[in-house]
């Protein structure tokens, strides 16, 4: 418990909201980070890979940061994403079926980042 005088109090206050805001910034950054890894690393296990490539869509997941942002992106074929999550029209006038496999690894981040800001404002 910290005793101060009715004087030093705006400041004692001050000092200790900054030193929260500080070790809350610093836990979700970190927090943020971590998450992103671990579901760029739950893309390249739970894409579809061709034998073809040898699974080079698969290997492409990674985290870039954008700003504030820890962003989970495909960097060796980006323009497949939308292609092989939502299926799309075949050369021959058929359809490939889409393969769900990006929008359950984000509703599993966003559900742990949810409790990851929880545990860290709680402290």
């Amino acid at each position: 418990m910290i005793k101060v005088s009715i004087d030093e109090l705006s400041d004692t206050l001050i000092k200790e909201l900054n030193t929260f805001s500080r070790e809350v910034s610093e836990g979700l950054d970190k927090a943020k980070t971590k998450i992103a890894r671990e579901g760029a690393a739950e893309l390249r296990n739970t894409s579809p890979k061709r034998k073809k490539n040898g699974g080079e869509y698969a290997k492409g997941w990674t985290t870039v940061k954008q700003g504030t942002a820890a962003v989970i992106c495909n960097q060796t074929k980006p323009s497949l994403t939308h292609l092989l999550e939502k299926g799309h029209a075949n050369r021959n006038g058929g359809r490939t079926p889409g393969k769900e496999h990006i929008y359950p690894v984000e509703q599993s981040a966003i559900e742990k980042y949810e409790k990851e800001v929880e545990r860290v404002i709680r402290g």
